[in-house]
């Protein structure tokens, strides 16, 4: 008998552990960058930073950058190409966001293996775009004269930082609620590892 598919192809996988170690590495080192100059009247506890002191936390930022556009690049080529969006990310419509909100809310909204449900489905967009965002507003928060252009796109160097601080926070707050749903749903955490397979997922 043919196999069933995988869950989640091997491609899927490794971007999503690499974004999983690049995410992680960007807003720990991110919050380090911020204490030495808040644009809030907040700063973040030191454990909760990466780098030991600014130019350290800067080190790790950009490099945790270029894994973050190297890795995002190959997944949405791989996404496009592959099917993988249209296949697991769309459609999205409007009343089904609604209808699987209102359920997942009552906590009875079914869960299949390896299918997206249109909440999940938006989240993933909004994440997506959250990344882009990021990555633009960093740009222009790095190179604020070499790409003027991008920095007046932001309204300016000082609102540009606001915008990247309001996008990764953002990608944060889809990490807790991506981690609160692998915690009610474990079981869905070891086809992530393995790639899984339909019947092994259902025996489970």
């Amino acid at each position: 008998m043919p196999r069933s598919p995988v869950l989640h192809p091997l491609a899927v996988r490794i971007a999503h552990w690499l974004n999983a170690v690049a995410i992680a590495c960007m807003i720990s080192s991110g919050w380090g960058i911020y204490n030495a100059s808040p644009i809030f009247g907040f700063k973040f506890a030191p454990w909760m930073t990466l780098g030991g002191w600014l130019g350290g936390a800067i080190a790790w930022h950009f490099a945790a950058m270029w894994l973050l556009v190297a890795n995002g690049l190959f997944y949405l080529l791989y996404g496009s190409f592959s099917g993988h969006f249209r296949l697991h990310l769309l459609p999205l419509r409007a009343a089904d966001v609604v209808s699987d909100a209102v359920q997942a809310m009552r906590f009875r909204l079914p869960h299949q293996p390896g299918v997206y449900n249109a909440v999940q489905k938006l989240l993933y967009w909004a994440v997506i775009l959250l990344g882009i965002l990021v990555v633009l507003s960093g740009l222009a928060l790095w190179k604020p004269v070499q790409l003027d252009w991008l920095a007046d796109l932001f309204g300016g160097f000082d609102f540009a930082r606001k915008v990247h601080f309001a996008a990764m926070a953002g990608i944060a707050g889809f990490v807790v609620v991506h981690l609160a749903l692998v915690a009610i749903v474990p079981k869905t955490l070891i086809p992530m590892f393995t790639g899984g397979r339909d019947h092994e997922a259902n025996a489970s």
